[in-house]
């Protein structure tokens, strides 16, 4: 009697209907982004808070390219996870993405920002790896006059080999390649290749070897030798 009427108690917690975050949480892990935001902006009308539900939201509008929006929910989420080193780089790669659409003198504006957002990732995770990546491309994108720094993108490409062969030698074939040193870049694609044997490291040699090089040959024979490992 005493086992059934623990059955009956505990019941209704097997029976209780999954939150608005679970359910929102498949439909993200689904890729059906609509359905999912949908949840999550449930989940604020009640818990104004919710890192999890902000953070989904901050995903979402990036995943849709509206960078705005993006920037508000991560501003949110690192003023809520002031210690949490992805928050502060999440809000520094949407803050770059939105400068890259506006014009020169705004996008000026938001440099100081953007770069602080990525240092304080780097200084709240030391092997922080994305962040670094950030300030490789903030450097060479960056005009000169305002700070932008080739010796600064390579100075963080060398912290990215410390922690990542493959993105230490992605990120200098990526320098090299900005500054039209198609032969120095094909270097460090092929040794980043050869390590990394992923997608990623074969798109970039095939790019450069068909676009920059306009070695068709090559580029061909790179992705008969990548499709048939």
């Amino acid at each position: 009697m005493k086992q059934l009427t623990a059955l009956f108690l505990f019941l209704p917690f097997l029976l209780w209907p999954q939150s608005g975050l679970e359910k929102g949480e498949k439909l993200f892990q689904a890729k059906k982004f609509d359905e999912a935001q949908l949840f999550f902006e449930d989940v604020l009308k009640t818990k104004p808070a919710d890192a999890k539900a902000i953070e989904y939201l901050g995903d979402i509008a990036a995943h849709k390219k509206s960078w705005q929006k993006a920037i508000k929910y991560y501003k949110k989420l690192k003023e809520l996870k002031p210690a949490d080193a992805n928050n502060y780089f999440k809000y520094g790669g949407a803050l770059g993405m939105r400068a890259s659409e506006v014009n020169k003198i705004k996008a000026l504006g938001m440099a100081d920002e953007i770069r602080e957002s990525f240092e304080k990732a780097i200084e709240l995770n030391p092997k922080h790896v994305q962040a670094r990546w950030g300030l490789v491309e903030y450097y060479l994108h960056l005009p000169g006059i305002f700070g932008g720094s080739e010796s600064k993108a390579i100075f963080y490409s060398n912290e990215l080999l410390k922690l990542s062969q493959v993105d230490g030698y992605l990120s200098r074939g990526k320098i090299e390649e900005y500054f039209d040193r198609y032969a120095s870049a094909e270097k460090y694609y092929i040794k980043a290749h050869e390590i990394g044997k992923s997608k990623t490291t074969f798109q970039k040699l095939y790019n450069l070897y068909l676009n920059k090089l306009k070695d068709a040959k090559k580029a061909h024979e790179l992705k008969q030798k990548f499709e048939s490992s």
